[in-house]
C-alpha cells in the first residue's frame, strides 16, 4: 500500500501475447493490485498474464471501454476497492515504470485525474502515425472548443480517484473510453492535470492504428462522441464500480 491509499491498475488486452509478460514485468512492485483483461484475444494473452503476479479476468465482448469497465468491476472485489486506479495499455508502449508520476498527485491532494501526454512528453521516432498525431490534435482542439479544458493528449495511460470515476458515469463501449472520461470530467469539474510521459512503437500490430479503416473508424467514434456530448449530454451520476 503506498501512502495508506490502495491502488490498482487495469489493462485490457487483445492478442497482446508479445507485449504483456513485459508489460506486467515493469509495473512497480508497489500497485496492490494488477487486473489484466483479456478482451478475446486468440494468441495466449491470458495464459501468459496469468504466469505473472497478475490476475486475469475476461470480457469476451469486444470493446475498449466493455474491458475497462470488466476490469474496474474486477477490482471492486479484491478485499478492498482501490483508492486509486490506472489504466494502462498491453502493448508495451507506455513506460509502466513510469507509474508514480500519475499517481502521487493523487496521492498528495493536488488531482483527482491525472493523464499521461505523449505532447508534453517524448514519444520516440515511429511511435504515434501521422494520422494519429493529426486525430490527437482535432479531438483536443473540439474539446478545448466546446467544453474549454487544455488537453494536450487523450492517451490512455492515466490515473483517477475511484470516487471520481465513479461519478463520471462512464458509459462509452469502444474508443471513445479516453475522451468520455476527459470531457466528462471538464464538465463536472474535476481537479485534473498532464504529466509528460515518454512512448515508444508498441510491440506487435496496432488494432487501430495498424489500419486505414481501423483509425478511420476509431476516428469516427470519437468525433462523434465529443460531439453528442456537447449537444445530446448523458446524464452524469454516481456509478457503482462493483461486481453486484
Amino acid at each position: 500500500m503506498r501512502h495508506e491509499m490502495r491502488i490498482g491498475v487495469v489493462i485490457p488486452a487483445r492478442d497482446e501475447a508479445l507485449a504483456i509478460g513485459r508489460v506486467i514485468a515493469a509495473i512497480p512492485s508497489w500497485l496492490d493490485e494488477i487486473v489484466v483483461v483479456d478482451n478475446g484475444s486468440r494468441d495466449g494473452t491470458a495464459q501468459i498474464a496469468r504466469a505473472t503476479r497478475a490476475r486475469v479476468v475476461a470480457e469476451p465482448r469486444r470493446g475498449y471501454g466493455r474491458a475497462c469497465q470488466r476490469g474496474l468491476r474486477a477490482l471492486g472485489c479484491v478485499d478492498a476497492p482501490m483508492d486509486v486506479i490506472v489504466f494502462l495499455d498491453g502493448d508495451f508502449s507506455d513506460y509502466p515504470e513510469a507509474m508514480a508520476d500519475l499517481v502521487d498527485p493523487i496521492l498528495e491532494g493536488r488531482a483527482e485525474l491525472v493523464l499521461g501526454s505523449r505532447v508534453l512528453g517524448a514519444a520516440m521516432k515511429g511511435a504515434l502515425t501521422p494520422v494519429q498525431r493529426w486525430g490527437n490534435w482535432l479531438a483536443t482542439s473540439l474539446i478545448r472548443f466546446f467544453y474549454g479544458a487544455d488537453f494536450t493528449d487523450i492517451g490512455p495511460f492515466r490515473a483517477i480517484r475511484r470516487d471520481a470515476l465513479a461519478r463520471l458515469a462512464m458509459a462509452d463501449p469502444d474508443y471513445g473510453w479516453t475522451v468520455e472520461m476527459q470531457i466528462k470530467a471538464a464538465k463536472m469539474r474535476l481537479a485534473w492535470m498532464e504529466v509528460p510521459v515518454r512512448y515508444r512503437p508498441r510491440i506487435g500490430v496496432s488494432k487501430i492504428s495498424g489500419t486505414f479503416w481501423g483509425s478511420f473508424l476509431a476516428g469516427k467514434k470519437i468525433l462523434f462522441l465529443i460531439l453528442r456530448e456537447h449537444f445530446w449530454p448523458s446524464p452524469l451520476r454516481a456509478h457503482p464500480l462493483e461486481d453486484g
